[in-house]
């Protein structure tokens, strides 16, 4: 693109469509930026800390998601009455949703985040594989779409079980089967479908082989509209439990430097050849030596501190620069990785009976603190911890000059965390973190399940 087409829009006015410790962390980066920030709220959000840190808020409807921080027309309709200029989504939600980003644009409104277009083709799962394919990207061997028994079981045959019967339009580990032989393949596939369209409205699925011990690495893009995109590394993420991360570090252990930088680079591509601007992170899967590209997420991710704590930069204000029509501030030279972070995600949920979510509302906090201790959060004595959203309360984070270190001051810090009146994960992560597999950087995508069973 040309740089002189491209012209400045300051921001003056972000509405933040989101609700929760994002909707704080994105508050904060309008503030830093020089932007006054407008929360949505839905009515059991009312005395939300993200409404409180706000410079104005807006209802936009009753409890549940979909009547309010779903409701595209209800944000918009917000966003034009509170007179902003620009919508960020944060994760989750309509992040992730082509139609909203089109929407705001349609609005006259500045989206942050990447075109309706990069966010529609790499939406489509079946259509990403074929522009990684076209950016010279690993993927990991697959089908087109399928739609009957038959047509599953003969590209599995071709691939080679175990497979996965995968929605083309999904994500967040969801509308995913596994399947060992062709007789499990066929009972997985309504499955997956049925799953596909209650999730995402579409049943829309393809075979995929299963890597059942590969490691989850994923890359941390930045583009901007002047024809700029850098990798700020990688991201390890392979503590899951059904596909739901739990734990993440930054950078990857045990990552050989020549495999690390063949992953950055095949990031880079793939978000050049999609046209992609703002942030993103490309996901892939790592056996060996060898990767393969899975999707890509075209938001700020959950696990972003990790990577801001490893690069020192900013990348929700770097998302607001790019919406801006600035400059990304720093070139590929200007990343550098310093020390190591670790991320435990905290949720309302109770770990010891099959992590079944826990609402209810916070009694006492104490937050811990010390060198090189971050937690985001949206969390304060008295708040309610709706049953309407995720789980997720807070995310726990650490750095260190080493590895040991950043793991060390994790462990300390929660053990100072007290959240009185919830139940949570971290009485998980503290006993993780102790288990000498996570000590060493030794698991894979299924190791935690393994070891929970």
């Amino acid at each position: 693109m040309d740089p002189t087409s491209v012209a400045a829009r300051p921001l003056r006015r972000v509405l933040v469509a989101n609700r929760g410790e994002i909707a704080v962390r994105v508050i904060r980066a309008c503030h830093l930026v020089g932007a006054e920030a407008v929360a949505v709220y839905s009515e059991a959000d009312a005395g939300a800390a993200h409404v409180r840190k706000a410079d104005d808020s807006r209802l936009i409807g009753p409890p549940p998601a979909a009547k309010s921080y779903l409701d595209i027309d209800a944000i918009i309709g917000a966003a034009k009455d509170a007179g902003a200029d620009a919508v960020h989504p944060g994760y989750g939600f309509l992040s992730e949703n082509a139609g909203f980003a089109q929407a705001v644009t349609s609005a006259a409104l500045t989206f942050v985040g990447p075109p309706a277009a990069a966010i529609a083709a790499m939406g489509d799962k079946a259509r990403t594989r074929t522009l990684a394919e076209q950016a010279g990207v690993p993927l990991v061997p697959g089908s087109g779409l399928v739609t009957s028994a038959d047509e599953a079981a003969a590209a599995a045959a071709r691939i080679g079980y175990p497979v996965l019967v995968k929605a083309a339009a999904g994500g967040g580990g969801r509308g995913i089967r596994p399947a060992g032989d062709e007789a499990a393949l066929r009972s997985a596939l309504p499955a997956a479908q049925r799953e596909a369209a209650a999730s995402f409205g579409s049943d829309a699925v393809y075979v995929e082989r299963s890597l059942y011990r590969a490691r989850h690495i994923e890359v941390q893009v930045l583009a901007d509209s002047l024809g700029s995109v850098v990798h700020c590394y990688e991201r390890e993420c392979s503590l899951q439990r059904r596909r739901q991360k739990l734990l993440e570090e930054a950078p990857a252990p045990r990552l050989s430097p020549a495999l690390r930088d063949r992953m950055t680079a095949a990031a880079v591509r793939l978000a050049r050849q999609v046209g992609y601007t703002g942030a993103g992170t490309v996901e892939f899967l790592v056996d060996g030596e060898d990767f393969y590209f899975i999707e890509m997420n075209t938001r700020i991710q959950v696990e972003h501190p990790v990577t801001e704590l490893v690069t020192g930069l900013d990348l929700v204000a770097e998302q607001l620069r790019v919406a801006a029509g600035q400059p990304l501030s720093v070139r590929q030279e200007d990343v550098v990785l310093r020390g190591h972070a670790v991320e435990c995600r905290i949720n309302a949920e109770d770990p010891d009976k099959k992590f079944m979510p826990r609402p209810g509302t916070v009694t006492t906090l104490e937050l811990p603190g010390g060198p090189g201790v971050r937690i985001d959060h949206a969390l304060a004595p008295g708040a309610a911890v709706p049953p309407f959203y995720d789980s997720l309360v807070a995310k726990l984070c650490a750095w260190g000059t080493s590895r040991p270190q950043a793991l060390a001051r994790a462990s300390q810090a929660l053990a100072e965390l007290e959240i009185g009146g919830l139940t949570t994960t971290a009485s998980l992560h503290r006993r993780l973190l102790d288990v000498p597999d996570v000590r060493s950087g030794n698991y894979h995508t299924s190791w935690l399940e393994e070891f929970l069973a």
